[in-house]
């Protein structure tokens, strides 16, 4: 079975992503986060949404401001109003997706569903703005994504969740568990607790199936090349300069 090729994946692969904007200094998912990687070259940024106490659509990791701002509280319980007062490192304001959009016009972005409240604000974020080709959404949550597909329809780029990559490791080893339809990539750690999750057969059987393999989060230079030597499409890191390199290196820096 072949996939209709999505054009959110319009790329030549590898597709390198800064994830959260590239997080090694410490203002990951910030406008300057994101200033940075497109002055770096970066076209594909990831981030993760929550919604606050009035429905607003933050880009934000954690479900509470306390790890990297200068602020506490869950985002969940919090207006606006308020989440807009913090700072993360101390200087840094957290933006709305939506603001992101808007002054990133020819980025795309992968967005990880970090909340069910985020879910419908997010369908109707990129409804609303006709975003369909500039992001991928994707989530640990199968089900939670499987939700967006079935409200957005298939315009919508999703990978699949943690329920999706163990039935395509399964799929890798001859076991022909049932797989989601409509995902365009599987995005997954190297490995899990131990265990292997990308290897050539597994890249083998995600290809074969029409779909991207998308690996997360990935800092040191040696793996990346190991992993790009497996065919993998896309890696995604917090150190910027070092995966540029590695694929000026190689000769497929785009």
């Amino acid at each position: 079975m072949t996939r209709v090729r999505h054009p959110y994946l319009d790329h030549p692969s590898p597709i390198p992503f800064a994830h959260r904007g590239g997080a090694a200094d410490g203002i990951e998912n910030t406008a300057a986060a994101f200033e940075r990687a497109a002055a770096a070259g970066y076209r594909y940024f990831e981030t993760d949404v929550h919604t606050t106490a009035d429905g607003r659509l933050v880009a934000f990791h954690d479900a509470t401001l306390d790890r990297v701002t200068d602020a506490r509280g869950k985002i969940a319980e919090l207006p606006w109003a308020e989440v807009e007062q913090a700072r993360v490192a101390g200087r840094e304001p957290l933006p709305l997706f939506e603001e992101l959009l808007e002054a990133f016009p020819e980025a795309r972005w992968n967005v990880d569903l970090k909340a069910e409240s985020a879910l419908v604000p997010l369908i109707d974020l990129i409804r609303r703005t006709d975003a369909w080709d500039r992001i991928c959404v994707g989530s640990f949550s199968e089900a939670r994504v499987a939700r967006a597909h079935r409200l957005a329809g298939p315009r919508l780029a999703t990978s699949y969740g943690v329920r999706g990559v163990a039935a395509l490791r399964l799929r890798s080893y001859g076991i022909p568990v049932p797989l989601r339809t409509g995902a365009v990539s599987a995005q997954v750690p190297e490995s899990q607790s131990g265990i292997p999750v990308v290897d050539r057969r597994f890249v083998r059987t995600a290809h074969a199936l029409g779909l991207q393999v998308h690996v997360w989060t990935i800092n040191d230079p040696d793996r990346m090349r190991a992993l790009l030597d497996l065919g993998v499409d896309g890696i995604m890191t917090d150190h910027l300069e070092t995966l540029r390199t590695v694929l000026t290196d190689r000769g497929v820096w785009h």
